[in-house]
């Protein structure tokens, strides 16, 4: 009888202890598919792997801004793949539930802003399996280059091509268009 308790405790040991790894694989999984996503830039990938909403955060510069599950694919994500970005996942762990990635993304703006990929840390947090915060820590950014190089496009813009004025802020598929547009026209002004 005392061989069967036994037997009986370590089984049950043993599915716990299954459960919780599926567990463990199945965030790391949604996270390498939410990179994969934005990679790609596939809104339909993208709206399995969200909740609802969504709470991205930049703590350093006291950045946050809440989406509905739709705001952040129809407009963030679509403005995002104008540029035609590049993810790539450099680490991955789980750490009590929550997904600790170090990320590296270079894409035409980031480029012509900084000359570099951005390096950054990202916090990704849970709820039933669905993402609901992002934190993002950047780890090489170059405030000074950035700004340079956004001052001088925006005063261009500004005299040469008003029409575009407003870009900046526009965090939508448009405004994305008009961002790459006046990147182009900037490169090439004569």
């Amino acid at each position: 009888m005392n061989k069967i308790i036994v037997f009986l405790y370590f089984l049950a040991i043993g599915l716990i202890s299954c459960k919780n790894s599926e567990k463990t694989i199945d965030k790391i999984e949604i996270a390498e598919k939410f990179f994969v996503a934005l990679d790609e830039s596939n809104s339909s990938e993208m709206k399995d792997l969200l909740n609802d909403s969504l709470i991205t955060t930049i703590p350093k510069y006291k950045y946050e801004v809440r989406y509905s599950k739709n705001d952040y694919v129809e407009n963030w994500l679509k403005w995002d793949s104008v540029f035609k970005p590049n993810y790539k996942v450099l680490e991955m762990n789980l750490e009590n539930g929550i997904v600790k990635a170090k990320v590296s993304k270079v894409d035409n703006r980031i480029l012509f802003f900084m000359h570099k990929p951005f390096l950054t840390n990202e916090v990704l947090k849970f709820e039933n399996d669905k993402i609901i915060a992002i934190e993002t820590e950047y780890l090489n950014f170059d405030d000074e280059t950035w700004g340079k190089n956004r001052s001088k496009l925006l005063s261009w813009i500004s005299e040469n091509h008003p029409e575009l004025n407003g870009f900046i802020d526009d965090q939508t598929e448009g405004g994305g268009k008009k961002f790459l547009k006046a990147l182009e026209l900037y490169k090439n002004k004569k």
